[in-house]
């Protein structure tokens, strides 16, 4: 009887069955044919499909347990979509198997062309790893858009938290901490495989268990906000080193050559400490000065007096504690990722945006914008942006504008 080669076939008939007696494989066989001769006409008889290739061989497995036997039929078809339903249909009419009654349900028809297409684009990832690999250094500028789609694949979830992480992060003795999953690709880009994010200013129960286990070196963007994580590591985790992207920069926007020299430059945590704790001294010196009113003003005393205020003062609003804690969650909960939080005056949120785009947001907005929230650093530009809008309060990480400067209210990640 004719065959037809698994690799040929474009369809699977997966079909069930169930008979109440004991028979064999062959009693099955011979039902199929025998039991659909003639129902189908010329054109779809099982045994000229058979001969002609356009079914192959079909396969019946049958187990008999307590007087009953239950298996299934695979038929595999190179008919179209249409002929092949048609043939499996008709294997369900099929009601005894020699002496006994039977029943016969189709399952499924699996088109092979799925998994075949499934196949080829797995093993294309696995090829184009491969190639990535082994590629020389003059070819990996012009693959640097194929090689983000494999740095992609490369990163995992790691812990109880699903943090990002690179493939390395279990089997490496050192581990390097960053603030997000950018980070991680920025590392993963440079061949740094042992890299976990921390996804937010909290410091995740994951990361606090691997620095009781491996060597831990924290790398952080050049503002305060990463001082703020470095605080935060040092006081519940059991950190080894400690280095930091240039002043203004972040991690994720880092050359090679960066990556490789901050890296090199780490200190020890020690040291991290005391140089934390120098820069806090320092702020707090500067601070009563900051708070000073104008040079012109006679008054010098540190308690604020609305009468002897100028008039951008008088025009600021005051942020209340349940404001102050909830801008403080959405600060934290966008640290490292570049992103704004636009809200309304009862604080419902109106839109997130890159940080890159909120003041030609605000701009086209014009007006109903109560709070802004974001990572970033408030400029003068910004600032000009929302004083024409209804803003009241901008919430970043840090600012260059002197809070004389401006009727908003401004707020910064040490405030909160």
């Amino acid at each position: 009887m004719g065959k037809i080669s698994p690799v040929s076939s474009k369809y699977i008939i997966n079909a069930s069955i169930e008979i109440e007696g004991v028979v064999d494989r062959p009693d099955v066989i011979g039902a199929i044919f025998g039991q659909t001769e003639g129902l189908l006409g010329s054109d779809l008889e099982l045994r000229e499909l058979q001969r002609s290739g356009r079914i192959g061989r079909i396969e019946v497995n049958v187990e008999t347990k307590g007087g009953k036997t239950q298996g299934n039929i695979v038929i595999p078809s190179s008919l179209d979509k249409a002929e092949t339903c048609i043939v499996g249909a008709a294997l369900e009419i099929i009601q005894r198997i020699g002496p006994c009654n039977a029943k016969v349900k189709v399952v499924n028809i699996e088109d092979v062309r799925v998994s075949k297409r499934n196949f080829v684009v797995d093993r294309a990832k696995g090829l184009l790893k491969n190639l990535m690999d082994n590629v020389m250094p003059d070819s990996q500028e012009i693959a640097e858009e194929v090689a983000h789609s494999v740095r992609v694949m490369e990163i995992t979830e790691f812990g109880k938290e699903r943090l990002p992480a690179g493939p390395a992060v279990a089997e490496s003795d050192e581990l390097i901490v960053v603030e997000g999953r950018a980070d991680v690709l920025a590392l993963l880009k440079q061949g740094f495989k042992n890299v976990i994010a921390m996804n937010g200013t909290s410091v995740p129960r994951t990361i606090i268990e691997l620095s009781k286990q491996k060597e831990i070196t924290v790398f952080v963007d050049g503002d305060r906000g990463g001082n703020l994580i470095i605080k935060d590591l040092l006081n519940v985790a059991e950190v080894d080193f400690v280095t930091k992207a240039p002043d203004g920069k972040e991690v994720e926007e880092l050359a090679k050559k960066e990556i490789h020299k901050a890296l090199r430059s780490k200190i020890t945590a020690e040291q991290a400490r005391l140089e934390l704790a120098s820069l806090d001294t320092s702020n707090s010196v500067r601070k009563p000065i900051i708070r000073r009113p104008q040079p012109a003003r006679p008054v010098r005393s540190s308690t604020p007096l609305p009468h002897k205020q100028n008039s951008s003062f008088q025009k600021k609003v005051f942020m209340s504690p349940a404001e102050k804690q909830k801008f403080g969650n959405m600060l934290e909960s966008l640290l490292g990722t570049r992103g704004a939080i636009v809200l309304d005056e009862k604080l419902n949120v109106l839109g997130k945006v890159p940080f890159s785009e909120l003041v030609s947001t605000l701009k086209s907005l014009n007006s109903g914008v109560y709070a802004v929230v974001f990572d970033g650093i408030v400029d003068k530009s910004l600032v000009e942006t929302a004083e024409r809008t209804s803003v009241k309060h901008i919430v970043a990480m840090d600012s260059k504008v002197k809070r004389n400067e401006t009727k908003l209210n401004i707020v910064t990640a040490n405030e909160l």
